[in-house]
């Protein structure tokens, strides 16, 4: 049983693996696996990579202790396309947990930084941009695996660095023609600008690192 968000070669979240591991308990709990299956299968949902290593294990099971689908970013139009401007002169800007990203945002970062982390965020359109300059200071933004990222910024003795999964804790993209577009413009003068995909639960990717080129 396949839907589209789901697809069976889609890599899966840690916070898909532990609902699943609840619901095999609860089954457990019912009485309709014994110990024994509850252990060998949750040694294979620890193990499991991708939805199709993940949804066998509760497929003889209640249809309501089917693997939840992952979780999506959500879009909610907003009618203020007015640009947010934010500085971090010598001191930071942080963005975690539920927050609105707007249509358009700037953010300064002289001899300061900025922690942006947009997994839990609600977003403003589908497509958002972001604008950051960094004069001896920088950025780091963590976007989920849903979201599809643009980078355009310029680096002036300085980078821009977007999502990489061969990186230690990053994830594979999941994007889907609904996923939301981050944009991400500006200049690095001395300074670094670097975007993250990793899991919406917050947990690094348990995967081994992979080692660049």
């Amino acid at each position: 049983m396949t839907e589209p968000d789901k697809t069976p070669d889609l890599r899966i979240s840690d916070a898909e693996r532990h609902q699943v591991a609840e619901i095999l308990r609860e089954a457990a709990g019912d009485g309709r696996i014994d110990l024994d299956e509850l252990d060998e299968r949750l040694e294979a949902t620890y193990a499991a990579r991708t939805y199709a290593d993940l949804v066998p294990l509760t497929s003889d099971l209640p249809a309501s202790s089917a693997p939840p689908a992952a979780a999506r970013s959500e879009i909610v139009p907003s009618g203020d396309t007015q640009p947010q401007r934010h500085l971090a002169i010598m001191g930071g800007l942080e963005r975690k947990g539920a927050w609105t990203v707007p249509v358009s945002m700037s953010v300064t970062c002289l001899m300061g930084g900025a922690d942006l982390d947009l997994r839990e965020a609600r977003w403003s359109a589908r497509e958002c941009v972001l604008t950051v300059n960094a004069f001896m200071g920088g950025a780091s933004i963590v976007v989920g695996p849903d979201v599809d990222v643009v980078m355009e910024g310029v680096g002036i003795m300085g980078g821009y660095s977007g999502p990489d999964p061969r990186r230690k804790h990053e994830v594979e993209a999941e994007l889907t023609p609904d996923s939301p577009v981050l944009r991400i413009k500006g200049f690095a003068v001395w300074g670094g600008v670097s975007v993250e995909r990793r899991p919406r639960d917050g947990r690094p990717d348990d995967r081994a690192p992979r080692k660049l080129p």
